[in-house]
């Protein structure tokens, strides 16, 4: 029988639930603390080998041994190898002294290793002398929202900062495209493809649909078919199907459940890869300006306006020149007028922390229908499956305030605010001469 300490939503379930939230908030504290402590002592140790090699004529040699020794010491206390603990070091070292402002606002608690780790790894691409400017909006956005999340408008931004075009480095980059086998165990293998981003995102995403197709289907293709038996005991996770369709396309050209004939593709052939990208206006006329791979991260303009010039379904999206907020939306042969809107302003997933594209999720009644929740866009937003389970099965609460703004009361009774994204890609106004304080979102 089940106890009322393990009965959910019991007074005693909640009281061992607020002791563990509790528990991990200050573990949380400790752990940041003597994570930042250790940076600052690794760094020192790096600026202690460059000080003592000053001045040498095999200066650099000199260096490398004095740091190698340092880390040899040091790695015998902790118990990791010297190698290890120079690439730490040096990690250290670019933390500390090149994104100091970053460190500070870990420090603060107003952000978390996660989010310093993204602005550091963003913004490596930024000349030193511009990186002071990168941090202060960097960390604005970091405030407000998940690692994972604020990746990609990070990304955008270093990209508007570096001098060079993003249309050149990607150019740079796309030139070593490749595929490699990486020989694994047991007989098995990787097969690596080094593309661009958006064609990997719409490579995955038409493999994700026919795999689902398939697993979705099961039953319907067993009723009547000679290999029934077959079919009926098929219980592969989408990950398996997902890999089977990757090689039966790559080998035969079509998946082998495909009812394919001659040229004519059939139900699983006839899927096509979708990807939802945030092109600005001046990106579409020719400018350089970086686009948003929604869920994923920044694709470059020539990329994105050959994705717009090939799609038969595109949507021209109105924001706030000043906000970013969602004005309104435009679309050619789309059916539904709101589900667009909805797409525009939500663009992932509502539940907090998830990045799931909106284009993979459900569109979900705040308040229920059945309860009397209107069909309207105050009452509408989306979720992944996940998370839509959880609304419903779960102790998690929602209220949708007006902006499209989400209200998440936990179990506990703690509130987690959502608000409607701001594309990443929003016009912003010109600064004055001189003036560099706007923030360049």
């Amino acid at each position: 029988m089940t106890s009322t300490a393990e009965t959910p939503g019991s007074d005693a379930f909640l009281a061992s639930l607020s002791g563990l939230v509790h528990s991990v908030e200050g573990s949380e504290r400790r752990v940041a603390a003597a994570q930042i402590e250790q940076l600052r002592i690794l760094a020192a140790a790096g600026r202690l080998a460059e000080t003592q090699s000053a001045g040498s004529p095999g200066r650099v040699r000199e260096h490398d041994m004095i740091l190698r020794s340092i880390a040899a010491e040091l790695g015998g206390v902790m118990r990791v190898a010297d190698r290890t603990v120079q690439r730490r070091i040096s990690d250290a070292r670019v933390i500390v002294e090149d994104f100091p402002g970053a460190l500070a606002a870990w420090e603060t608690g107003s952000i978390t290793r996660g989010h310093v780790m993204v602005v550091v790894e963003t913004g490596s691409v930024v000349p030193p002398e511009l990186r002071a400017e990168f941090e202060v909006a960097a960390i604005a956005r970091c405030e407000r929202d998940t690692p994972n999340r604020v990746r990609a408008e990070l990304e955008i931004l270093a990209q508007r900062m570096h001098p060079r075009s993003f249309t050149e480095r990607h150019a740079e980059a796309a030139a070593g495209r490749c595929v490699r086998v990486v020989p694994g165990r047991d007989g098995m293998s990787d097969l690596v493809a080094t593309l661009p981003t958006a064609i990997v995102e719409g490579v995955h995403d038409r493999l994700t649909q026919m795999a689902r197709a398939i697993i979705d289907t099961r039953g319907e293709r067993a009723d009547g078919a000679a290999d029934a038996d077959v079919i009926g005991t098929d219980t592969r996770s989408t990950d398996q199907v997902r890999a089977d369709v990757f090689a039966d396309l790559l080998l035969a050209g079509a998946p082998a459940l495909d009812d394919t004939r001659d040229t004519t593709a059939g139900p699983l052939g006839a899927i096509r890869a979708r990807v939802q990208v945030v092109i600005p206006a001046l990106a579409l006329a020719g400018a350089d300006e970086p686009c948003d791979l929604v869920g994923r991260s920044p694709v470059d303009p020539t990329t994105a306006r050959l994705l717009a010039g090939s799609t038969p379904t595109w949507e021209r999206l109105v924001t706030d020149p000043i906000t970013g907020t969602v004005l309104a939306v435009d679309s050619y042969r789309v059916p539904s007028a709101m589900r667009r809107y909805l797409q525009a302003r939500d663009r992932h997933c509502r539940f907090p922390g998830c990045r799931a594209a909106a284009i993979r999720c459900e569109i979900d009644h705040t308040l229920d229908q059945a309860l009397g929740g209107a069909t309207e866009t105050s009452n509408l937003a989306h979720l992944c499956q996940r998370h839509h389970s959880m609304k419903q099965f779960t102790a998690w609460r929602v209220r949708q305030l007006t902006g499209g703004v989400l209200e998440w009361a936990s179990p506990l009774g703690r509130t987690y605010r959502e608000d409607a994204p701001q594309p990443a890609v929003a016009f912003t106004p010109a600064a004055p001469p001189h003036d560099r304080s706007s923030a360049p979102f």
